[in-house]
């Protein structure tokens, strides 16, 4: 049986009016050529319902690592509904997908993490965590214990407790969980240094924490979480050493750290999990999606330590948590033939090189007048435009910088994907350092055209 679906372009946005976009302004998109129909995707590309062809700088939305169309992951997923469509895994039910894909993941996460809860999306995964680790301390008797530390410049969901472990900018004060949230100092050096050195303003970020945790007394807080790099808030790195003195100083308190890897895992930094290979630090929860399946299915991980599930599987309660599609049997074998496909092709170490390219390609803008700062790494990176390079004075927001720089990108066939003034990459983890010298091409010409049009 063929889908009905609409073909040309003028077909598709018809039918779209009845689609409510997410994270967007509804209102502009009412405006002729305000939407984009992607209609096929292949390798790095996608074409759109005009018959461009564009390099997927965004991967997705973080997500298509392995890139578009592989079909080792199509195959697999077909295979898995021709012999088990679905089965939940609620009770004392399993399958074979859902199984093999956690033992995968416990042989890959870093440390004692090997008891895994599978979710439908990062906001879920996160929400688990939190949710987990509170019914851990009542276990203990300790249910004061609830208080999540997060930062400002985080985003952890759009849920109703991701949204508020979210920065409160971005959240724009929606689903507020008050009294369970705490935002810590945002660890970004160039615009929140105020002149001090990186060290100085580690040390000032590890006091603001201690600061928090002696004033909310560590009894009530229950967790820190936080993303090795922040994404949706800007690709905020924070200055080295961040993510081991602060899992050491939540440790001495008794405070559990959830390290919010849906964008960080399976490759976009080099290796399949951040924490402990790229940033030292061994996390009591690992929470992961996007690139988990490469976006073929959607499936997120909620990955625990041991020690964590011996006290919630312990005689005398029951665990209360769970979505229907958890660990879905396409999703599961998605998962499995996405790890597969990438441990053959060497990817993550693919990255290490290639994704070193990107990055310094895309640092090699930061001699454009407008380019502030140019942060992040491997294929995870952020171009911070900026009115006022010696201030670093931002553009009116009525300007719509970011979106101007995106669609000057889109015209010469990338897709970037604005968040207000910042410019977000995050492309397929399979670009060819070909391919990345022609991205840094177009940024640049793009950047350049917007510079010529700005009011003066």
């Amino acid at each position: 049986m063929s889908l009905d679906l609409p073909v040309t372009t003028d077909d598709i946005l018809t039918t779209d009016v009845h689609l409510m976009q997410s994270w967007a302004d509804l209102n502009a998109l009412k405006q002729n050529g305000a939407r984009t129909a992607i209609v096929s995707a292949e390798g790095s590309y996608v074409t759109d319902s005009d018959g461009n062809k564009l390099i997927d700088g965004i991967g997705g939305l973080w997500c298509v690592n392995v890139g578009h169309k592989r079909a080792e992951i199509i195959d697999a997923i077909t295979e898995q509904l021709n012999t088990l469509d679905f089965y939940s895994t609620f009770y004392s039910f399993t399958h074979p997908a859902a199984a093999a894909l956690a033992e995968k993941l416990a042989q890959l996460a870093p440390g004692n993490l090997n008891k895994v809860h599978f979710g439908n999306s990062g906001s879920v995964a996160n929400e688990t965590a939190v949710r987990v680790l509170h019914h851990y301390y009542k276990r203990l008797g300790q249910p004061s214990k609830r208080m999540v530390l997060s930062r400002h410049g985080a985003y952890h969901g759009s849920t109703h407790l991701a949204i508020a472990m979210t920065t409160p900018g971005y959240s724009e004060g929606w689903h507020k969980a008050e009294g369970i949230v705490h935002h810590l100092r945002k660890p970004h050096h160039w615009r929140e240094g105020d002149g001090m050195s990186e060290a100085e303003f580690l040390d000032a970020l590890m006091a603001d924490m201690r600061g928090s945790i002696e004033s909310i007394g560590a009894e009530n807080i229950a967790c820190f979480i936080g993303e090795p790099i922040m994404g949706a808030g800007g690709v905020i790195v924070p200055p080295a050493g961040y993510h081991k003195r602060a899992a050491e100083l939540c440790a001495s308190y008794d405070i559990k750290v959830i390290s919010d890897e849906v964008v960080t895992s399976f490759g976009r930094l080099g290796h399949f999990f951040a924490a402990k290979d790229v940033f030292d630090f061994q996390p009591d929860v690992i929470t992961t999606a996007k690139g988990l399946t490469s976006g073929y299915q959607p499936l997120s991980a909620t990955i625990f330590s041991d020690e964590i599930h011996e006290v919630i599987s312990a005689p005398g309660g029951m665990f209360t948590h769970g979505m229907t599609y958890s660990g879905h049997p396409a999703a599961a074998a998605a998962g499995l033939a996405n790890i597969a496909l990438m441990e053959r092709d060497g990817l993550p170490q693919q990255v290490q090189t290639t994704g070193k390219l990107f990055e310094n390609t895309l640092k090699g803008l930061i001699d454009l007048d407008i380019v502030g700062e140019v942060r992040g790494s491997h294929f995870m990176m952020g171009i911070e435009l900026v009115k006022d390079k010696a201030s670093k004075a931002m553009f009116d927001p009525a300007l719509n910088i970011g979106m101007r720089v995106a669609q000057a990108a889109q015209k010469r066939g990338l897709v970037a994907r604005p968040l207000g003034h910042i410019l977000i990459l995050s492309p397929v983890l399979i670009l060819t350092p070909q391919q990345i010298e022609q991205i840094g091409g177009i940024l640049r010409e793009s950047i350049l055209e917007v510079m010529q049009d700005l009011p003066a």
